[in-house]
């Protein structure tokens, strides 16, 4: 795989963070996650076992365009 399996997306203007999916050769949505607590839901919605120990984990989930763990633009 050449992309990490979980994608957060750069903050909405508006606030959250669309997180997204790799599986079975497409990209799906998860949904807008507006803190940690919303995007670890995600990942156990999708079977990811302890999900609150692979946000900082870099070869799971990509955090892309601002910081990792920010929830609203600056």
């Amino acid at each position: 795989m050449d992309s990490v399996p979980v994608v957060v997306h750069r903050c909405h203007p508006s606030g959250g963070r669309q997180v997204t999916m790799h599986r079975e050769g497409r990209e799906e949505i998860l949904g807008l996650a507006h803190s940690d607590r919303d995007l670890i839901m995600f990942l156990e919605a999708v079977g990811v076992i302890e999900p609150e120990n692979v946000l900082n984990d870099p070869q799971l989930v990509e955090w892309r365009g601002d910081p990792a763990h920010q929830w609203t633009a600056a």
